[in-house]
């Protein structure tokens, strides 16, 4: 008989956080997590986001409430591990040099990196007993040009559509190169949305330092890649689109996921 004591369970906490830069949203989740310090623009003073925080993970199964945010170019988000410091006022203070370092993050052009470096020195003055990381984000927006979005019902018919709006859009950007690809995967995305899913289905385009193809549909079933057999008619889409693209993926929200 084993009569030692059971090894007590250990968790881990988390913050989760995406950033849409076309509709400047911010979703936010914490699993027993502090929240990040937010900053608004140049007269804000800067305040800890006001984000409920769920169990941490492998520490219960209540349901973890996130929080969306609507952010502006120039907001600065201060991520931190937290605890900063031990107890009372040191961290009191730890949390006022963050809000400072944020603060002068968003009214200021010096490097995040500088800045980040700059405050970790701060924090750094006594000894700790835990290591300290920090992450400073400054929010940037994508500028409506570069961005197209179509709503479209979960008709067959409006694959071939898609492909041609898709088409047409990166043609208006010079991005005529990639038009073969991306109308694969815009017909492979848009198929599973009509087939699976039902509507409305939106498609969305995003030009930045590369280009970004969404396709959003109401289900919020987890997609996920198999390789078909030879006799199979179907079956190779999300296959094709990984092998197509540099990076895929899904997210969720309310209203369904985007692909």
């Amino acid at each position: 008989m084993d009569t030692s004591e059971p090894s007590p369970l250990h968790g881990a906490t988390c913050l989760y956080a995406v950033y849409d830069p076309v509709a400047g949203r911010c979703r936010l989740a914490s699993a027993g997590h502090p929240a990040p310090v937010l900053v608004r623009g140049a007269e804000d003073a800067g305040d800890v986001v006001k984000l409920q925080p769920g169990p941490p993970l492998g520490g219960g199964t209540e349901p973890f409430e996130p929080l969306e945010l609507r952010l502006l170019p120039g907001d600065v988000l201060a991520f931190h591990s937290g605890p900063l410091t031990g107890h009372g006022q040191d961290t009191e203070r730890d949390l006022r040099d963050l809000c400072d370092s944020a603060r002068g993050a968003a009214h200021g052009t010096r490097p995040l990196l500088e800045v980040a470096e700059h405050l970790t020195a701060r924090l750094r003055r006594e000894q700790r007993p835990e290591d300290i990381a920090l992450l400073l984000a400054r929010v940037g927006r994508v500028p409506p040009g570069d961005t197209a979005f179509w709503e479209l019902p979960a008709e067959p018919a409006q694959v071939a559509r898609a492909r041609s709006l898709a088409a047409g859009q990166l043609t208006d950007w010079g991005l005529d190169e990639l038009a073969f690809t991306t109308e694969i995967i815009v017909s492979e995305l848009v198929t599973n949305a009509v087939r699976y899913a039902g509507g409305p289905v939106g498609l969305r385009l995003t030009r930045h330092d590369r280009l970004v193809c969404e396709v959003t549909d109401p289900s919020q079933s987890q997609p996920y890649p198999r390789r078909a057999r030879l006799s199979d008619e179907g079956g190779r889409g999300l296959f094709l689109v990984a092998q197509m693209t540099h990076r895929w993926g899904s997210r969720y929200h309310p209203g369904g996921k985007t692909i």
